[in-house]
């Protein structure tokens, strides 16, 4: 099985710099380019299913790559919950909660933001969809969800519980990147990683 991942389009948020979370924030004008940047880049490509995060930067970006196939929403691709974090800037959060600063912005596995969601829980119901998309015998499927959830798949097929895998939530994903992996009985492979090429 064949999965391809693409992070949704830029929107205003993340010019800014905000934590967007499951705000549901449309893309911008640079974000709708940007995804049919991607509809070209994929556009020989057939996939048996389209699934996108529910949120409407994910379903815009996922119906401009594949506007002929149906696309399936499914929420368990949301951007993690950032609770009282969203529509922030990580300067502001520092202001508000100072402690977070021992942790970084981009230490995604500590987050624990009042309100919203750990990593473990992204984690877990991304696995959830990870393991059922597997059962389902698709072979080739399109997944357009964001950077937290793509943390999180790359952290569910790739870790070693015993090991150190914090260079797995180093990588910035940035807006429409393509990332694809293999799912093998005998193992996973990473054949692209938040390829802008196309961009």
């Amino acid at each position: 099985m064949t999965l391809t991942f693409v992070r949704h389009g830029e929107t205003d948020w993340n010019r800014e710099r905000r934590f967007q979370g499951q705000s549901d924030i449309p893309l911008n004008g640079q974000g709708r380019l940007q995804a049919r940047a991607v509809a070209r880049a994929l556009a020989r490509e057939t996939f048996d299913s389209v699934v996108s995060s529910d949120l409407v930067r994910a379903m815009e970006t996922a119906r401009a790559v594949r506007t002929a196939t149906p696309v399936k929403a499914d929420p368990r691709w949301r951007e993690f919950a950032f609770g009282e974090w969203e529509g922030l800037t990580w300067e502001q959060i520092l202001q508000r909660w100072p402690e977070r600063a021992a942790q970084g912005a981009a230490s995604a596995r500590s987050y624990a933001p009042p309100g919203g969601e750990t990593f473990d829980q992204v984690r877990e119901r991304v696995g959830e969809a990870l393991d059922e998309m597997r059962a389902s015998g698709v072979q080739n499927a399109l997944i357009v969800t964001h950077a937290g959830p793509l943390h999180a798949m790359l952290h569910h097929l790739f870790s070693d519980p015993q090991a150190d895998t914090q260079e797995l939530l180093a990588v910035r994903f940035t807006p429409a990147s393509i990332t694809r992996v293999r799912l093998e009985p005998d193992g996973n492979e990473l054949l692209l990683l938040n390829d802008v090429s196309h961009l």
